[in-house]
């Protein structure tokens, strides 16, 4: 093994990256709501070793009422599912979304530090706000953009989100509990605190409801691209889902990141830089070409209203062997989406004049995307690790279960040969898989003890 430490988890879109996935003559479109399906991709990832499985969540369906579906919805609440997948999994890391656009803090808080106590301590909270107008509407708040706050309004608000969850978690010191039969005496006194917050968004009083779970803190992600993002990243998060297109591009966000960091009094190398990657997978690059081929086919001119939807922009801009629109490449912002995750399309678009065409050749959605033999995938892998701008992938099959079991039997042992992967768990919760410890609380006497992940 090298020095440092590849991690790999997997984002599980029900039916898979590409957008004709569930078209796949090996999908079944029903999947997205079987709990037997869901657990067996989970083992597969376990089989493979996995850091931790990713859940992405939408509070809508992204669409206007009367327009026809053209792909499963993101349909299972995060939570509930990835509790059903902790009782059949025993290592797995298990990832979910949940906005701070539309939750509490104090709900947030006991439901992932409930899951971190039930999956002995194997849970992650991926911070988001969210701009989707059709989830506003559905929380009591007009989409349009006189009904919702702004992008720096979603993220303060997020910001104080974020520490009343923290504080939240810290409510209970390490040793609050003593379950002393012999004197009665059940907790320790003095050692369940309220946080008495007041804030510009929130008024929460605490403590919560139970004890400090394996990890201190459930671990935290964030996976926003614009300044905003970056910045709720570098003060809290443990790792990133970024979305990177280039190499160039992922260097330059990494030092980004990790400078913006060290502004927040963090060590460089505190979070885990993680971007997605898509791929579609065959014995050899001529197979990998053939179904994707198939899969393109599929989708037809759906894979042009994919790209339209995640830019932002109405579909009859764009023109397959034509460069994105004018305005677009000259960088108007979106008024809509991910601006972080927009500007990573255009960005390539724009330095290498790609069509629109070649741009869908390059990245589904905002990913990178690798089609290719193992040994390729491997390698692309291999790069952009050796080189520093990434800690690992957050990885994107084109089609599940296929994609993600080609990727465990074919590229995880080659991965492993190269001394870049582990061959088994060294550790039991995802703070141990991340290489990072678990978080102590503030007052109590394993503070000061420097406690292992596990």
């Amino acid at each position: 093994m090298t020095s440092r430490e590849l991690h790999l988890g997997v984002n599980v879109l029900s039916d898979g990256m590409h957008p004709a996935a569930w078209r796949h003559p090996g999908a079944d479109p029903h999947w997205f709501t079987d709990p037997a399906y869901w657990i067996g991709v989970a083992k597969t990832a376990e089989r493979g070793t996995l850091d931790a499985l990713f859940l992405a969540d939408s509070p809508s369906l992204f669409q206007k009422p009367g327009e026809p579906l053209g792909a499963p919805p993101l349909a299972l609440d995060p939570i509930v599912l990835l509790s059903t997948l902790a009782s059949v999994t025993t290592h797995l890391g298990l990832i979910g979304t949940v906005s701070t656009s539309f939750e509490e803090p104090y709900n947030v808080a006991r439901r992932f530090a409930s899951l971190d106590h039930l999956s002995r301590g194997r849970v992650a909270w991926n911070v988001v706000t969210s701009s989707d107008p059709y989830a506003w509407n559905n929380f009591g708040r007009s989409g349009d953009d006189a009904g919702q706050p702004d992008r720096r309004e979603r993220y303060r608000r997020a910001a104080e989100f974020v520490d009343v969850v923290r504080a939240l978690w810290d409510s209970w010191d390490d040793d609050a509990v003593l379950a002393d039969k012999a004197t009665g005496a059940f907790g320790r006194i003095g050692a369940v605190n309220t946080i008495d917050h007041r804030g510009e968004y929130f008024s929460v009083d605490g403590p919560l409801t139970l004890p400090r779970s394996p990890q201190g803190h459930p671990v935290l992600f964030q996976a926003g691209g614009s300044a905003g993002g970056l910045d709720l990243a570098a003060r809290y998060a443990d790792g990133v889902f970024a979305a990177q297109a280039s190499l160039p591009d992922a260097l330059r966000y990494a030092e980004d990141l990790r400078a913006r960091t060290v502004a927040h009094g963090r060590p460089r190398n505190a979070i885990r830089i993680m971007p997605g990657l898509s791929f579609v997978l065959g014995s050899t690059e001529e197979e990998a070409q053939r179904r994707n081929r198939q899969l393109n086919e599929l989708s037809g001119d759906g894979r042009l209203a994919h790209l339209a939807g995640q830019l932002s922009v109405d579909v009859s801009e764009l023109k397959w062997d034509e460069p994105l629109p004018a305005w677009l490449v000259d960088g108007a912002e979106s008024a809509g989406g991910s601006q972080g995750a927009r500007d990573i399309v255009v960005n390539l678009a724009r330095r290498e004049h790609l069509t629109v065409r070649q741009l869908l050749d390059r990245v589904i959605t905002w990913h990178r995307l690798v089609v290719g033999s193992p040994e390729q995938l491997a390698d692309a892998i291999e790069e952009w690790y050796l080189s520093g701008a990434v800690d690992g992938f957050n990885l994107m099959p084109d089609v599940f279960p296929s994609g993600l079991e080609l990727f465990v039997d074919h590229v995880v042992p080659i991965l492993r040969d190269r001394g870049l992967f582990r061959r088994e768990y060294a550790h039991a919760t995802l703070r141990g898989h991340l290489g990072l410890q678990r978080v102590s609380d503030r007052r109590g006497p394993l503070a000061l003890a420097g406690v292992p992940a596990d």
